[in-house]
C-alpha cells in the first residue's frame, strides 16, 4: 500500500506538470522576454495660409538602424499599411503604383491619417526614419491653378523613434506647411524641406485650439469675412516656454537666418473664418507636452526663405498636457 500510494502520488505530480505545459504556464517560449514591439504611423498637418490643397504622394516608410537591416513598408503591400489609391499621377496621366494621395489640408489639428498600423518590428533605437514621396504631389492655389511639389531625392528623413521591446507606439508627423513648403525663386512649383517637420510620440503630445473674436481683429485692422473662406485672416504661432516677449519672437525664417535675439517659432498656424459657425478659429496638433507661449498677428507673409518682419499683436501662456482633449486658448 505505501509504494502504490507513492506511485500514485508521483503520477498526478506528472500529469499537472504536463497540463501546466500544454496551457503555456510553464513553458520556455513564455519565458523569453519579447524581443519586438508594435510600430504605427501617420501624419497630420499644420496648414498655409492661402491654398485650397496641399497633395502629398506617399508609398513607404523606412526605419533605418538599430544594427540590422532596414525595416521597410510599401503601401498597399499587406495588411499593416494604408491602401493605396489612384491620386498620384505620372506625367502621362498614369496612376502612380504603391502610392496613396493625402490631402494634408484635411488633416488639421488632432486629425491624422494612419500610414501604418500595428506592425511588429525589432525593438530597438533607430537611427532614422525615412518617407518616400512618390510622384504627382502638388498644391491647388486659391484660383485653382496646380502648382507641383518637390521633395529632394524624393524621401524625407528624420531623427528616427526608440521603440522598446514589448511596447506598443504610436507616432505622427506633423507637417507644419508655413515653414516646409517654400516656393524657391527661379524654380517651377513648391518645394518640401524637413525643417518645418515633427516626428513625435502620440503619447507625450497634447493639441491647442481657440477661436479668435471677430472684435479683436476688427480692432487690429484685421481681414474679417474674407470672401474665399480658404484663406487666413491671421495667424497664431508658438513659442516654447512662457512669458516669451514679443519682440522675441521671430518669424519663420531658417535657421540661418535665425538671430540670437530672436526665437524662432516652435509651430504656427492660420486663422480661419467658418461660415456656419460665423466663428474664426486655429488648431495646432501633436504639440509636445510643455509650457508655451502663443502669440497672434495679422500679418500673414511669412515666407521661411526670407526674414520677415511680423507685428505680433497679444500673447497668452499655455501649458500644453499629453494625452488630454484639446487645449482651448481664445484671443
Amino acid at each position: 500500500m505505501k509504494y502504490g500510494h507513492t506511485f500514485r502520488l508521483a503520477a498526478a505530480a506528472v500529469a499537472v506538470s504536463v497540463a501546466l505545459v500544454a496551457c503555456g504556464g510553464d513553458s520556455s517560449e513564455e519565458l523569453t522576454p519579447p524581443t519586438s514591439a508594435v510600430f504605427s504611423f501617420g501624419v497630420s498637418d499644420a496648414p498655409v495660409t492661402e491654398a485650397a490643397a496641399v497633395v502629398i504622394c506617399f508609398s513607404g516608410i523606412e526605419l533605418v538602424g538599430n544594427g540590422m537591416q532596414p525595416q521597410r513598408f510599401t503601401l498597399g503591400s499587406d495588411e499593416f499599411t494604408a491602401e493605396t489609391n489612384d491620386v498620384c499621377r505620372d506625367e502621362t496621366g498614369n496612376v502612380v503604383p504603391n502610392s496613396r494621395g493625402i490631402d494634408l489640408l484635411t488633416l488639421q489639428g488632432a486629425n491624422a491619417e494612419a500610414l501604418i498600423t500595428g506592425a511588429s518590428v525589432p525593438a530597438g533605437s533607430y537611427g532614422q526614419l525615412r518617407l518616400d514621396i512618390a510622384e504627382g504631389s502638388y498644391v491647388e492655389l486659391l484660383d485653382g491653378s496646380l502648382e507641383p511639389v518637390r521633395v529632394p531625392s524624393n524621401q524625407l528623413r528624420l531623427d528616427g523613434p526608440t521603440l522598446s521591446a514589448g511596447g506598443t507606439f504610436s507616432y505622427t508627423l506633423e507637417f507644419d506647411l508655413r515653414r516646409a513648403l517654400v516656393n524657391p525663386v527661379g524654380q517651377p512649383g513648391f518645394l518640401v524641406q524637413p525643417r518645418g517637420l515633427r516626428l513625435v510620440d502620440n503619447s507625450e503630445v497634447g493639441h491647442l485650439e481657440g477661436l479668435v473674436s471677430e472684435g479683436f481683429l476688427l480692432d487690429n485692422q484685421c481681414d474679417v469675412n474674407p470672401a474665399d473662406e480658404r484663406a487666413a485672416v491671421a495667424a497664431v504661432y508658438l513659442f516654447e516656454g512662457a512669458d516669451v516677449a514679443l519682440e522675441s519672437m521671430s518669424d519663420n525664417r531658417s535657421d540661418n537666418n535665425a538671430s540670437d535675439e530672436l526665437q524662432l517659432p516652435y509651430a504656427s498656424t492660420g486663422v480661419f473664418f467658418v461660415n456656419d459657425a460665423t466663428e474664426y478659429r486655429y488648431s495646432i496638433g501633436f504639440v509636445d507636452a510643455g509650457n508655451y507661449t502663443v502669440a497672434i498677428t495679422c500679418d500673414l507673409a511669412d515666407d521661411p526663405e526670407e526674414v520677415d518682419e511680423i507685428l505680433f499683436l497679444e500673447a497668452q501662456n499655455i501649458s500644453i498636457e499629453a494625452r488630454q482633449q484639446p487645449h482651448q486658448l481664445d484671443f
